[in-house]
C-alpha cells in the first residue's frame, strides 16, 4: 500500500476531501516520525508497538577482503504486532464485528 492509496482510503471512509485526507495522513506520519526521533515508544492498540532501539558498536569484517573492522552503533526501529493483529493475520480475515470484539477483549488496550 502506498501513501496515495492510504489517502484515497481515508477520503472514501470519512467526510474529508482528498486534500484534507492527504494533510491528515502527512500530519500523522510527521507526528510518528517526531515521536520516534525523540526515542519514544509508539503503542497503537490493536495494531502494535514501534520502538527505537540503540545498537552498540560491534566487531565485524569486510566479507570482500576479510579485514576486521568496527561496525558503528546506530538506532534501529522495531515493530512488534499486537496479539489482536497476530490473531487476524493467522486466522484469516475477521469480520469488522469480530475484529471489534477482539479489540474489546484485548488486554493491550491503553489510553493514548
Amino acid at each position: 500500500m502506498t501513501k496515495s492509496e492510504l489517502v484515497e482510503i481515508v477520503s472514501e471512509k470519512t467526510a474529508f476531501t482528498r486534500q484534507e485526507s492527504a494533510e491528515f495522513v502527512e500530519q500523522m506520519f510527521e507526528i510518528i516520525k517526531q515521536t520516534l526521533e525523540k526515542g519514544e515508544k509508539i503503542k497503537i492498540s490493536g495494531f502494535g508497538n514501534f520502538v527505537v532501539r540503540e545498537k552498540q558498536p560491534r566487531r565485524g569484517r569486510n566479507p570482500k577482503t576479510g579485514e576486521e573492522m568496527t561496525i558503528a552503533g546506530r538506532r534501529v526501529l522495531t515493530f512488534r504486532p499486537s496479539q489482536t493483529l497476530r490473531k487476524v493475520l493467522n486466522q484469516g480475515v475477521l469480520s469488522s464485528s469480530q475484529f471489534a470484539e477482539s479489540l474489546d477483549s484485548s488486554d493491550e488496550i491503553e489510553n493514548l
